[in-house]
This record gives C-alpha cells, sequence and structure tokens, in this order.
C-alpha cells in the first residue's frame, strides 16, 4: 500500500486523558483535562500550554494530582473540554471558545477527595489518583520568537502516591492493575474511545477545526 505525504496540525495519535488538579492561589482545585502525558517509572512528562491555569498552578505550589477517567466518564470529561481556571481567558482560548469556570466539579459533577501526600484534591470518580510532585520543565518551541516562544513546557513530575479502585487491581497481586478490568479513556485526533470495540464516542474538542491548533514551525 503506497504512503502519501502530509502535513496534519495534531499528532493525537492516541493518548489516555488525564484530569490534572492542581490548587489555585485561593486554596480551591482547579481540574484540568490534557491527553499529552507519558510515563517512565514513577516519572511523568506532561505537555501543557505555559499560560494554562494548571502550568501557572503547577509551576507555583510544585504538586498535582493526575486522575485517569474510564472510558465511561465522557459526559464528565466533555463537560470540561472547553473550561479553563484563567482569568481573563487567555486570547488563543477564546478564540477556540473556552470560557472560565471557577468551580470545575460542580459544572463536571465530579466529588473532590483530599489527597494524603499532596495538597490538590482527587477526583473520587476516577479509577486511578496519582499523586505527584515537580521536577522541572522544558520549554518547548524555545528557538521560535515572538508570542510563539516557549508557548508549550514539557513538565515532569514524580508520583509520590497511587490509588486505584479496587476492581481494576490484578487479582491476589498487591501491586498490579488488571488490564482487562481497567478501561482508560483514550483521546485520538479530538475523539474518545475505549480500548474494547465499540463505536466511536465524539468528544466536545471535535467541534474546533484542527486547524486552530496548527502552531508555527519556522
Amino acid at each position: 500500500m503506497p504512503h502519501i505525504s502530509i502535513d496534519p496540525a495534531i499528532f493525537y495519535w492516541g493518548t489516555p486523558v488525564v484530569l490534572v488538579t492542581t490548587q489555585n492561589s485561593d486554596g480551591t482545585t482547579n481540574i484540568g483535562p490534557i491527553s499529552s502525558a507519558f510515563w517512565l517509572g514513577k516519572r511523568c512528562m506532561l505537555g501543557l500550554e505555559s499560560n494554562s491555569q494548571t502550568t501557572i498552578n503547577l509551576l507555583r505550589d510544585k504538586q498535582c494530582v493526575l486522575n485517569l477517567p474510564s472510558d465511561d466518564m465522557i459526559k464528565q470529561v466533555n463537560a470540561l473540554a472547553r473550561t479553563t481556571g484563567s482569568d481573563p481567558v487567555p486570547d488563543v482560548k477564546v478564540i477556540l471558545g473556552y470560557r472560565h469556570d471557577k468551580d470545575k466539579f460542580q459544572t463536571a459533577g465530579l466529588t473532590p477527595v483530599a489527597s494524603q501526600s499532596v495538597r490538590p484534591a482527587r477526583i473520587q470518580e476516577c479509577p486511578v489518583h496519582m499523586e505527584a510532585e515537580y521536577m522541572g520543565h522544558y520549554e518547548m518551541m524555545n528557538n521560535l520568537s515572538g508570542e510563539a516562544k516557549g508557548f508549550t513546557y514539557a513538565i515532569e513530575v514524580k508520583v509520590t502516591q497511587t490509588h486505584v479502585d479496587d476492581k481494576i487491581k490484578l487479582a491476589d497481586h498487591v501491586n498490579r492493575i488488571d488490564p482487562d478490568a481497567w478501561r482508560p479513556m483514550i483521546m485520538s485526533f479530538q475523539h474518545l474511545y475505549g480500548l474494547r470495540n465499540g463505536p466511536r464516542e465524539r468528544s466536545t474538542l471535535a467541534n474546533i477545526e484542527e486547524e486552530l491548533y496548527r502552531l508555527p514551525d519556522n
């Protein structure tokens, strides 16, 4: 089968959705939905916009919780998709149709639960909670100029404590997850999927034109 050359605006080949909770300056908890994350050992790299409230909180407070929703939490994730804790809303997010939301737990019908090793709250409904501490960050696109320079950060965090729903733990094992029981939510080119075969679930973000995500590359 021949291949053709294309120039995609986004490269979301399929990554887990993460609801990142961080502490606002007034002590409340913000929820930031992202899909740019990967783990190596107990370290995790998060891809975040440098002006997002999640980034601002994380760089200031040095703590977060990585909450992993299951694939049956489409409604809750879509309720958060075009919200931001930033006030005023950054210009780029105004263009994408975002609005400021002070209480995202109420908006999405989620329940805050106290963490054990960090200050931001966990999300009760998510089957997996990873409390984490900031380790450092790398400014991406720092070779560009103007507003594009440093638009995104790769932020490294270290998982300090992990909590999981007992239903997804592998039987007869203390620290293992049953991959047949764990049903992560996957973002693939703006659509939400589970790992099992079934109909595609449409994400609220799919209503945004892909080209609006294109960043300068010169």
